[in-house]
C-alpha cells in the first residue's frame, strides 16, 4: 500500500528536508522513526526540497509498506517518537501511483519580516531595521505575473529541465509589527522565493527601481537579481493535490 503523510517542522536545526551525507535532515529523522515503528526499512519521498533552516507548516511525503497498521495508532506513536520540532498531522491511503512530488498541483510559501525587534521571534522571522516603501514593493510584485521564466531567481547549479513557473498568487500583507509575503505557484525553483523577496526588498529600500524588475527577469541572470533573504523567515504553507489520488 502507498500512504501519504502530512507533517510540519521547524527547520532551525535541520540541513533542509532532503537526506544529506554529512548533516541531519528532516527526511532522515522521519524515515528512521517510521522504519523503527514499522520494523521495516521505509523510505519516504517528499513533495519537494526545503533548504537548510526553512520551516514547513504543511509538507507531504509518500511511503510504501506491506506492513498492516492502524492509522490512528501509527499517528500517535510517530508523534511520540519524533522530536519536538517535527509533527505529523495525518496519514492516509492513496492510489499506488500517487506521487507526493509529481502530483502536486500547487505549492505556497510565506515569508515573514519583523519590523520591530522581538526577542521571542528572532528565530522565526527576518528582522529588518530599515524602512520599506511598501507601495513600490506591491507595484513590483504585479510584474511577476507577466513572466513564466524565473531563471534569474534560481540557484545557478540546479538540475532542472525548465525554469518556467506559473505564479498564481503573490501579495504583501502588513500587520502591526510584521510584513508578510505570500506566493503560490505550480512549482518553485531552488532559492526562488528567497531571491524574489530579497529583490523586492531592494526595491523597497530604493536600491532598485520598480521597472528594473523587467530587466532582471529577462536577463535570466541570478547576479542581476537582489540578495537572498535568510532562510529562517520562510515557511512552506501549502501543497495541493487532486482529490483523485486518494483511495
Amino acid at each position: 500500500m502507498r500512504y501519504f503523510i502530512e507533517l510540519s517542522y521547524n527547520g532551525k536545526d535541520y540541513h533542509g528536508w532532503q537526506n544529506q551525507p554529512n548533516a541531519i535532515s528532516v527526511q532522515e529523522v522521519v524515515e528512521k522513526s517510521l522504519s523503527t515503528l514499522l520494523n521495516s526499512r521505509t523510505a519516504i519521498v517528499g513533495a519537494g526540497r526545503t533548504d537548510a533552516g526553512v520551516h514547513a507548516k504543511k509538507m507531504f511525503a509518500h511511503f510504501d509498506t506491506e506492513i498492516l497498521f492502524q492509522i490512528n495508532d501509527l499517528l500517535y506513536k510517530l508523534n511520540s517518537f519524533l522530536p519536538k520540532d517535527i509533527s505529523v498531522q495525518d496519514i492516509f491511503k492513496v492510489k499506488p501511483d500517487a506521487h507526493a512530488r509529481f502530483h502536486a498541483i500547487s505549492r505556497a510559501y510565506l515569508y515573514r519580516i519583523s519590523l520591530k525587534k522581538d526577542v521571542f521571534n528572532y528565530d522565526e522571522s527576518y528582522y529588518l531595521k530599515q524602512d520599506l516603501n511598501l507601495i513600490k514593493m506591491k507595484e513590483a510584485t504585479k510584474i511577476l505575473f507577466e513572466y513564466k521564466d524565473f531563471q534569474c531567481f534560481s540557484k545557478t547549479k540546479t538540475d532542472v529541465n525548465t525554469y518556467n513557473c506559473d505564479i498564481m498568487e503573490a501579495k504583501w500583507h502588513l500587520t502591526e509589527n510584521e510584513l508578510q509575503f505570500y506566493i503560490k505557484a505550480d512549482r518553485f525553483l531552488r532559492n526562488m522565493v528567497r531571491a524574489i523577496v530579497g529583490t523586492l526588498i531592494s526595491i523597497g529600500l530604493g536600491k532598485l527601481e520598480v521597472e528594473d524588475l523587467h530587466t532582471i527577469i529577462t536577463s535570466k541572470s541570478r547576479s542581476k537579481a537582489g540578495f537572498s533573504v535568510p532562510a529562517h523567515g520562510l515557511y512552506l504553507t501549502e501543497v495541493v493535490y487532486p482529490e483523485t489520488i486518494k483511495l
